[in-house]
């Protein structure tokens, strides 16, 4: 098949690795040469600044891999040129008629979507939703998220300022960039009903976005959860704690272990990451799943309408910072 990544950032250049790594390789670039890596493992494959001269090359798939606030401008007229989709998240900056549009041309022209929520392809969360799913813990009662990140330790090859994550005009803003969480809320505990939120920017990092978020949320199984994101935890942490009437669940990112506790025989469970497994692990098998969807052989784990619902999450979120109101999702 061939593909077109558009933005060739650290997402995009993963992806780039990922598909040659998968044997694929007829594979074109859609790049606006404004990013900050080196162009040296670029200088191989055809390359186009306009995206029209781009499509011409017919292209199956498109990895949209740049800015969030230019999401729609890559994908619209990738699908009304009949290509499949992987679009990083969020989707986009906000929904609006373009995203309307795009979720429309998707359905009529059969495109298939699939959204970069990659902790969906951790080996250790799909093993705790399975036994959520099976309920053998009893009804949900609570959980906590935290996500507390140093956003000038990302990338330390560029300016954390002039980065998406830093700019209200990318898309960027904790929300947004740290959205994973509010995505595998839905996936594993179920929909959302209402939620409160606090933003703010505290830290004296220099940005024109909030750096940290409090977010509740009561799920429309009556289930009550807490998200913390922030740009400025040193050293960072990821986990979800989850309380139920039978048991407690802990996950730690940083190993990619949990422990379950089954509370009527008083026993611990732990689960472990696969030999092997780290961090990649969970793009490569997005990008394996993608190529599976493509062709018809699996149906789409994180699709764009769940891509939609997270972005609609994330809205929700500033929306009742800005109005200080509970909202109803």
């Amino acid at each position: 098949m061939k593909f077109l990544i558009a933005g060739l950032g650290s997402i995009g250049r993963r992806h780039l690795q990922n598909l040659l790594a998968l044997g694929e390789k007829d594979i074109l670039l859609y790049r606006t040469h404004k990013g900050t890596l080196p162009d040296e493992e670029l200088a191989s494959f055809p390359t186009e600044t306009d995206l029209s001269a781009a499509l011409d090359h017919h292209p199956e798939a498109v990895v949209v891999a740049n800015p969030t606030a230019l999401h729609m401008d890559v994908a619209l007229p990738a699908a009304r040129a009949g290509c499949h989709l992987l679009i990083e998240k969020p989707v986009a900056k906000k929904w609006g008629n373009a995203l309307e549009n795009l979720s429309q041309l998707t359905k009529e022209r059969s495109i298939k979507t699939l959204v970069g929520f990659q902790f969906r392809f951790h080996p250790v969360l799909q093993q705790i939703k399975a036994i959520l799913d099976l309920g053998t813990l009893g009804r949900l009662y609570s959980f906590r998220i935290h996500w507390g990140e140093y956003l000038p330790g990302w990338h330390p090859w560029e300016d954390y300022r002039q980065s998406y994550a830093a700019r209200r005009d990318l898309g960027g803003g904790v929300v947004n960039t740290l959205c994973h969480p509010l995505d595998y809320t839905r996936w594993l505990f179920g929909e959302v009903h209402a939620l409160s939120a606090v933003t703010s920017q505290i830290s004296e990092l220099t940005l024109d976005v909030e750096d940290a978020a409090e977010i509740t949320v009561t799920l429309e199984n009556g289930a009550l959860g807490s998200i913390h994101l922030d740009y400025f935890q040193r050293p960072p942490a990821h986990w979800l704690s989850v309380n139920s009437e039978k048991g407690h669940i802990d996950w730690d990112n940083e190993t990619g272990y949990a422990k379950i506790y089954h509370a009527e025989d008083q026993r611990w469970e732990y689960l472990e990451p696969p030999e092997g497994f780290e961090r990649n692990t969970l793009f490569l098998d997005e990008m394996h799943h993608f190529l599976n969807l493509i062709v018809g052989e699996a149906e789409s784990r994180c699709s764009l309408a769940d891509g939609i619902m997270a972005l609609k999450l994330t809205e929700a979120v500033h929306e009742s910072n800005r109005t200080r109101q509970k909202i109803i999702v």
